[in-house]
């Protein structure tokens, strides 16, 4: 699949259609389904009819950021005509309007070819579950993708769509493109919706190969032309390698040594493009305590959408029941209290620039790491696995994952920044990707 980028110029150009590139979509989804599984639901017939749509268009001189372009979108937002099960098994309605983050796709000009995978409600960093089976890493059959957004992460590391959609409520749109050699950005709170995702801790981002890719679909979302920052020179900052995770309360929680070395790597990359480097860890305390009820409590309001929550993975109604007896006073004070993290962790960036950050803690899990695991048991093999995300989903700024290379399978770095920091990251991030070519890596 060819670059979001260059699909856009070439169809500018004329150099192919958008019913080509859509049907060359459709036919990698046909052949990947049965082995990389990374769609829920696929729109063959209506793509086909918005890209003869788009054709059109082209034709007639318009032009739009991602006119005739096909991208996929995460099973957690409506679609118009497809049903939204966010992971989960049963029989679910079919929506009838596109909500505001379809819109601002279709009104650019993207065709969406599907919906991809995503475990129940977000909630882990596998795309695995009843409903579809299990979603796997194109690096490496045997492995997760990562999640939860890892249908999405799956579909553009296989070159079914040049960029993919998905939603971050505690690394989950970085955590698969760590796994899967992507760039997965998380934008700050607030910028592509103003809707209260899981109360207010989860934010929509994007996945692609490139910088540039992820910052024309993240500027189409966000209304806000972030392509333009991947041209400015990011100056000379003070980076600091921060490798302690904040405290979970879980014990085992180990670097491996292998996504050490990657991003002490990436760390000596960095200071030969003229950074400074300095080790610098924020002071997070328990912000373990305002992430808890934000999480569970939307897990709870989510049973109330499925058609029948004997259906449900036995853990997600435990997390669910969790989540009722936090919603309440428990959420209240993770709302009075957000501030006082903000600026506890805010003090790091009076000493540097950027944060430069493992993902995970781990290379990509295998396929049914956790089947079988209580629910205790499945969180603690979570945080093991991926205890650097999520506090920035507490405190709402922005976060880009960019590859940090092959060890032997892939693993990412974060470039962490503060509150309306995006332009700066993805500025560094391209600089970075200009060196690194992770891009030219293909599974």
């Amino acid at each position: 699949m060819t670059g979001l980028e260059t699909s856009v110029q070439l169809l500018a150009d004329g150099a192919v259609s958008s019913v080509e590139l859509v049907d060359q979509a459709l036919t990698a989804i046909e052949k990947t389904q049965p082995t990389v599984n990374a769609f829920r639901r696929v729109r063959t017939e209506a793509a086909r009819t918005e890209a003869l749509g788009a054709d059109a268009r082209l034709a007639a001189g318009e032009r739009l950021p991602l006119l005739g372009v096909p991208i996929a979108i995460k099973d957690d937002v409506d679609i118009a005509g497809e049903p939204t099960a966010f992971g989960c098994a049963g029989d679910f309605p079919v929506a009838q309007t596109d909500c505001a983050l379809v819109g601002k796709l279709k009104a650019a000009g993207a065709v969406i070819v599907g919906k991809t995978n995503t475990p129940e409600f977000g909630q882990w960093p596998v795309t695995e579950g009843s409903a579809f089976g299990a979603t796997r890493n194109p690096w490496d059959l045997s492995r997760s993708p990562g999640g939860s957004s890892g249908g999405s992460a799956a579909a553009v590391a296989a070159g079914i769509v040049p960029a993919a959609v998905g939603s971050d409520g505690a690394g989950s749109v970085r955590i698969p493109a760590a796994w899967t050699h992507l760039v997965g950005i998380k934008p700050q709170r607030g910028r592509v919706s103003s809707e209260e995702l899981f109360h207010g801790i989860t934010t929509d981002g994007v996945l692609a190969r490139t910088v540039a890719d992820a910052a024309l679909l993240l500027g189409v979302l966000a209304d806000k032309p972030y392509r333009a920052a991947v041209d400015r020179t990011p100056g000379r900052l003070r980076i600091g390698l921060s490798l302690r995770p904040a405290f979970t309360g879980v014990r085992g929680v180990v670097l491996d040594p292998l996504v050490r070395s990657s991003v002490i790597r990436l760390a000596r990359v960095l200071r030969s493009l003229g950074h400074e480097i300095v080790v610098a860890n924020p002071a997070y305390g328990l912000i373990g305590l305002n992430f808890l009820p934000r999480s569970l409590g939307g897990v709870h309001d989510w049973h109330g959408r499925v058609p029948d929550q004997l259906l449900l993975d036995p853990r997600t109604r435990g997390n669910g029941r969790v989540g009722k007896l936090l919603r309440g006073r428990a959420l209240g004070v993770s709302r009075a209290t957000l501030g006082a993290f903000q600026r506890q962790v805010a003090r790091v960036f009076d000493r540097v620039d950027v944060l430069l950050a493992p993902t995970t803690a781990q290379v990509p899990l295998r396929v049914g790491a956790i089947d079988g695991l209580t629910g205790w048991q499945t969180d603690q093999a979570i945080i093991r696995a991926c205890p650097y995300a999520w506090p920035w989903n507490v405190l709402g700024w922005p976060g880009i994952n960019v590859p940090a290379g092959h060890a032997p399978l892939p693993v990412g770095a974060q470039l962490l920044g503060p509150s309306d920091s995006e332009e700066l990251l993805i500025a560094l991030a391209a600089q970075l990707e200009g060196v690194e070519r992770w891009h030219e890596r293909y599974p």
